[in-house]
């Protein structure tokens, strides 16, 4: 009978080790096993303000401005929305959407469509009005994931390896590169148009054109050489070369709609050029555009505009010529540009916007928020519908500092209607 006992005995520890391991196989499967949460809007989508120009909002990380109405932002493994977009400070989510374990490394936006982009390559599309999912792609891994500070900007400002284009006939298309591949995915729908072979680890993305192609750099073999591929069926349409270039180049977008995507010109660059050469995109091969030579140079529309020696400088950017000139304003550079926009900082850090065609002011703000000052430097900045948001560094300005000492304050981005 003892024996009997002793032999349920160790059955019943036996049975007891098996479930106490399954429970906890389960907790760990349910804590580590990939995961989505998404949770949409309970509150109707706001209307578009139109608040007059000034400093709207002062923010700890960089807001991605969409339709007109949403500030979207970037976090570890989540992207999330709050509004009005112009409340002064970030406010509880209007929508949220979680993926465990992906990091999210890229976000872009168009309309009301924001398009996320994970470690593990996903693609995934929320409707901005109540950030439900409207559709999941696979895309190609990051070739690497981007380097990001407290403020994510580099994530909703400028993601690498994630854009957007428009086709002709008003068709936009998703366009995802990674080391050796990119896709493209139809921004309505995410149907899958493409995938293209892209070489091993010699090709660098330089951006998307306002006319359906990715422009990329190909150095596999020498010299350097810029691509374009058609956004609408991944196939190498044309391959081009500046006059006189060497065997090195740069090439840098310029009148971007947003990051890199959008384009409307390149600048190029290689040993000895001072400050590269400008050029105009179109339908054949890019056009010289000397008036968008230099890094001080931008491109917003048609006109080319740098500030030349203390003086904003505005020209066409095709012929040259000077349609405008500002030596009432003082010192100053050009921080961004958006359709319709042009905005200089001065340097007691005012925000003046002029007419890039005219060169007339359209508003002037100083960029202070609160009790803060103005005793900062300009980071990374962000123009879209009529708002710019910039980041607040800490003078004298340390790359290498950690984000407290790199930082102006707790909430650096500052956020100005204009």
């Amino acid at each position: 009978m003892g024996f009997l006992n002793g032999r349920r005995r160790i059955v019943l520890v036996v049975v007891a080790a098996l479930l106490a391991t399954a429970a906890v196989a389960a907790t760990l499967y349910r804590v580590l096993a990939p995961a989505e949460v998404s949770t949409v809007a309970r509150a109707a989508y706001p209307a578009a303000p139109q608040p007059p120009a000034g400093v709207v909002a002062r923010l700890p990380v960089a807001p991605l401005v969409v339709d007109g109405r949403l500030r979207v932002y970037a976090a570890h493994r989540q992207v999330y929305a709050d509004r009005p977009i112009d409340w002064r400070h970030r406010t509880t989510p209007f929508w949220s959407y979680r993926r465990w374990p992906a990091e999210l490394v890229g976000v872009v936006a168009s309309g009301t469509t924001v398009v996320s982009r994970w470690s593990d390559g996903r693609l995934v599309a929320l409707d901005a009005r109540t950030g439900r999912v409207t559709w999941r792609a696979d895309g190609p891994r990051p070739a690497q994931e981007p380097a990001v500070r407290r403020t994510g900007a580099t994530v909703v400002w400028n993601p690498p390896g994630l854009y957007l284009t428009r086709l002709t006939g008003g068709r936009e298309v998703v366009v995802a590169t990674g080391s050796d591949e990119a896709r493209g995915v139809e921004l309505a729908g995410g149907r899958e148009l493409w995938r293209a072979d892209l070489g091993a680890g010699c090709r660098s993305d330089v951006g998307t054109t306002g006319s359906g192609q990715l422009v990329g750099l190909d150095a596999c073999a020498a010299p350097a050489t810029v691509e374009f591929r058609d956004a609408a069926t991944g196939t190498v349409s044309g391959r081009w070369r500046p006059p006189g270039a060497g065997a090195e180049l740069v090439v840098t977008p310029v009148g971007c709609r947003s990051g890199r995507s959008g384009c409307a010109g390149l600048r190029t660059s290689g040993p000895g050029d001072a400050g590269g050469r400008g050029w105009l995109l179109g339908s054949g091969e890019p056009v010289a555009a000397p008036a968008l030579d230099g890094l001080g140079s931008e491109l917003t529309g048609d006109q080319a505009v740098a500030v030349v020696d203390g003086v904003p400088v505005g020209r066409s950017a095709r012929s040259g010529d000077e349609l405008w000139r500002r030596p009432d304003l003082g010192p100053g550079r050009v921080l961004a540009v958006q359709p319709g926009r042009l905005h200089l900082l001065t340097g007691a850090n005012d925000l003046v916007t002029l007419d890039p065609a005219t060169g007339v002011e359209r508003s002037r703000v100083t960029l202070n928020a609160g009790s803060d000052g103005t005793g900062w430097a300009s980071g990374a900045a962000y123009a879209a519908d009529g708002y710019l948001a910039v980041e607040r560094l800490r003078e004298p300005v340390d790359p290498e500092a950690g984000d407290q000492a790199y930082f102006f304050t707790s909430e650096p981005v500052i956020l100005a209607a204009t």
